[in-house]
């Protein structure tokens, strides 16, 4: 990832949907002023989504979106479909394209009820005005608007309108509501054969962003250095942030006056499912031989021997539950429809996830009864120091004997 670059999980994701040839590669690449999306009168040009992260005035770092016709057909074109569905599960804000000169289809009604079922903030953009016919609907409405990509006209008002759906995300933040710029936070980052050569991954770039834009001072060191590097510092550090698999031996070098989270549970709480994924956790201790337990991530990467999520993990809920589960395994955007058979849920702290898929995920367990924690909040669980490694959250801490 470029250091510079606003991480895609941070940006919002715009998705342009439509029947196929209703123009939605030509009214975003008019939007976006590039040339993004292959155009063609050719119907189910676009075969699969497009993603595209840029800036784009006045909305700022986006993700933008073109999606294959909501109306295509045959075996193929129903798989085609089925993936454009599962754009929303990542949808900040839609936009409905629709032929000016056609109205909309039932295949559109369909889309606008789907976003309305999720609350997907949207836009319906009826395109091709410049072929003089515009359909007779209330232009009032603050959900629609007329355009002609052809012609770039309405194109400014199209971006507006979507420049207002744009959430304010000030507020949100990994941990600059509770550190500030007197103190001094230490990152323990393990170097072993999972660690990526050359770089950090996005978990502790983010946060050492974050530590930097209080004001406050950032120490990084390893595991194994981390007592050596507290009793070195003129300072007692406020906070230790470490990667959760390192959680056992940090929590034995980090004094008790001194606090300590992970990344893990960093992200967890960013995305507004920390104290949920707390109370699942509780099903470990009724786990029973033959429980089949799924292990989720949002991304795809190459798996070391010792990998976290398909070695690590079952071995240790294996020691910790003295039972033998089945772990079933997914990764990036291949989460299962179907969760019911899954006794228990643990899913990573999803960094490379948008906050609206992470909810989806979160949502699609909690309809299916299906409890779902994450790496970071399992670990410290399993080490008996969950309390412990949720303190610098005061919203959290109060819960805890909630469960």
């Amino acid at each position: 990832m470029d250091l510079n670059a606003t991480p895609s999980a941070n940006r919002t994701h715009i998705a342009f949907f439509g029947v196929r040839n209703a123009g939605k590669s030509s009214v975003m690449n008019a939007v976006t002023g590039q040339n993004i999306a292959i155009v063609s009168d050719i119907k189910g040009t676009t075969t699969d989504p497009v993603y595209k992260a840029m800036e784009l005035l006045p909305l700022g770092p986006v993700t933008i979106i073109d999606t294959p016709g909501i109306d295509d057909e045959g075996t193929l074109g129903q798989l085609r479909i089925e993936k454009t569905k599962q754009v929303l599960r990542k949808t900040d804000i839609a936009v409905l394209v629709v032929d000016a000169a056609k109205n909309m289809t039932s295949a559109d009604h369909d889309m606008l009820k789907l976003f309305k079922e999720q609350k997907i903030p949207y836009v319906v953009a009826y395109n091709k005005i410049d072929k003089g016919t515009v359909p007779p609907v209330n232009t009032d409405n603050e959900h629609i608007v007329f355009i002609s990509a052809k012609e770039n006209k309405g194109i400014f008002e199209l971006k507006e309108r979507l420049a207002h759906l744009v959430k304010n995300e000030d507020e949100k933040t990994l941990l600059k509501d509770i550190v500030s710029s007197d103190d001094t936070v230490i990152l323990v980052i393990p170097i072993d054969k999972a660690a990526p050569k050359g770089r950090l991954i996005l978990p502790q770039q983010q946060t050492i962003r974050e530590i930097l834009d209080v004001g406050a001072t950032a120490v990084i060191t390893q595991d194994d250095k981390l007592a050596k590097t507290i009793s070195e510092l003129n300072v007692k550090p406020k906070l230790v942030i470490t990667d959760s698999q390192a959680f056992e031996n940090v929590n034995k070098q980090t004094p008790k006056d001194i606090l300590l989270t992970s990344f893990s549970i960093l992200f967890s709480r960013y995305k507004g499912n920390l104290l949920s994924q707390m109370k699942a956790v509780k099903t470990f201790d009724f786990l029973k031989d033959g429980d089949e337990v799924l292990v989720a991530e949002g991304c795809t990467h190459h798996r070391q021997c010792d990998d976290i999520g398909t070695v690590k993990l079952p071995r240790w809920i294996k020691d910790y539950t003295k039972t033998e589960p089945k772990f079933v395994f997914s990764s990036g955007t291949q989460f299962p429809d179907n969760l019911e058979k899954y006794k228990l849920i643990i899913h990573c702290g999803g960094c490379m996830l948008n906050e609206k898929e992470m909810q989806y995920r979160l949502a699609c367990a909690k309809k299916q009864k299906v409890p779902m924690t994450n790496y970071g909040t399992a670990i410290a669980y399993m080490n008996g120091i969950l309390k412990r490694s949720v303190q610098v959250f005061a919203d959290i801490d109060e819960h805890y004997t909630d469960f």
